[in-house]
């Protein structure tokens, strides 16, 4: 005889998907997410002249460049006091799918980025790896709606005259890195981002040394002497932390590089804006690849190096063994929001290249190549002066003894160029890595 499952059992179930669950051989459901159907309908035709309109920054609103129709952006500017969610399924479940207008999909074959496009694109090129080999797909739907974002504030052409300075900077780069031909490779992408807000209460336990000058009576000399020993005893302490908006990226780090990234940081909050697709009209962005869990994972671990360095700084002294701490976390909340961005992919020399501007303060960071010819004949430079003077006064010596000096200052003087050519290349090296 077969058995039926109860019915009220199965109306639930209807209403509600199956989500991860923590505990072994537990099932969980949540009430499954409703799209949108409004929003997603929407295009951004010009209803004077039907040409396709987009967020212009220099109006704060939706443009049309042909008969000059605009229409502002009907969000507010909400900063700090923008709303922040408690870590539970339920604001998860809640929270709202998808771009909130129709968009299309990006994929790219080299380096595996996903990105989405305004609708009407034809054809594009990689913001990542600078590739062609992409192709235009329907944008999904499935991850949670950002709720925020900073708009726009510097223009494409102004990313031209930073980026000409920035390139221009460095006598080791190769003369073309100013070339039109990079900047004009450059793409408004709205980025991903977690930001974390949590108080910690960091508990401290280390042996803790003080100095302490002691008198003793010198035998052999006949006299008395201090010197100095170290008291080492236990002791412990605790610190409260305050964390606010510490930011998390939502990108891979396979197709763009954290590093440079970071060195676009800060961005200030106080422009954070409430959602609305008017603003990703004739943008490129960019959906989070790094889930809310792995992104929480990836904060508390900075900021318990954060609590960490804290602790130290609580301690009155640098000397320290046997440290340990433990870190509790309360009050956790989070937003998902989207940040302005400029990327630029190029290639030199067979290799990819990046270089990226935030587009709220203008910030530039990136990678340049390195003409490594121009590098070893300054390296060279340096410690060709030292070997010169070495190779001079070694037949002086052999004559004799005159050549002591030359040689003495021979080896001085190759000693700081091997200083300075190691510190030359450690930088050159920097301006390279990923």
């Amino acid at each position: 005889m077969t058995e039926h499952p109860n019915h009220e059992t199965q109306i639930a179930i209807e209403g509600f998907e199956q989500v991860d669950s923590l505990v072994s051989g537990v099932t969980v459901y949540a009430p499954k997410s409703k799209p949108q159907e409004g929003e997603k309908s929407k295009v951004y035709d010009c209803p004077n002249c039907g040409a396709t309109t987009a967020y212009d920054i220099s109006v704060g609103g939706i443009a049309c460049e042909h008969c000059g129709y605009i229409s502002p952006v009907k969000s507010k500017t909400l900063g700090k006091i923008a709303d922040e969610f408690e870590f539970t399924l339920e604001t998860i479940s809640q929270a709202e799918r998808g771009w909130g207008t129709r968009r299309q999909g990006l994929h790219c074959h080299v380096c595996g980025a996903e990105l989405s496009l305004p609708q009407g694109v034809i054809s594009t090129s990689c913001p990542y790896c600078a590739s062609n080999q992409v192709n235009l797909t329907t944008s999904l739907e499935e991850f949670i709606q950002p709720r925020f974002l900073i708009p726009f504030k510097i223009t494409i052409e102004q990313t031209h005259q930073l980026s000409k300075t920035w390139l221009g900077k460095g006598w080791f780069h190769p003369d073309e890195l100013t070339a039109s031909s990079v900047m004009r490779r450059f793409s408004g992408i709205y980025l991903p981002f977690w930001t974390f807000d949590a108080n910690v209460t960091a508990h401290w336990k280390a042996q803790i040394g003080y100095q302490k000058t002691v008198r003793h009576y010198n035998a052999s000399q006949k006299r008395w002497e201090t010197r100095t020993k170290i008291e080492w005893r236990w002791e412990n302490g605790t610190v409260p932390i305050n964390i606010d908006d510490h930011l998390v990226t939502g990108s891979s780090s396979q197709h763009i590089s954290h590093k440079i990234l970071e060195r676009i940081y800060p961005y200030q909050m106080k422009d954070l804006t409430a959602y609305h697709p008017d603003y990703l009209a004739g943008w490129q962005a960019q959906a989070y690849e790094t889930t809310l869990t792995d992104a929480w994972d990836t904060g508390k671990q900075a900021i318990r190096e954060a609590a960490r360095e804290a602790c130290y700084q609580d301690i009155p002294t640098s000397h320290v063994r046997n440290f340990s701490m433990t870190a509790d976390f309360a009050d956790e909340s989070w937003r998902y929001i989207l940040l302005p961005v400029y990327l630029a992919a190029y290639k030199f020399q067979d290799k990819t290249y990046q270089i990226m501007v935030n587009g709220q303060t203008g910030l530039v960071a990136g990678q340049k190549p390195v003409a490594w010819w121009k590098i070893w004949l300054a390296i060279a430079a340096l410690l060709l002066p030292g070997l010169i003077l070495g190779l001079i006064g070694l037949p002086l010596l052999l004559i004799g003894g005159a050549g002591i000096l030359p040689i003495g200052a021979g080896i001085i003087l190759f000693g700081i160029g091997s200083v300075l050519s190691i510190m030359l290349y450690n930088k050159v090296r920097q301006s390279e890595a990923k």
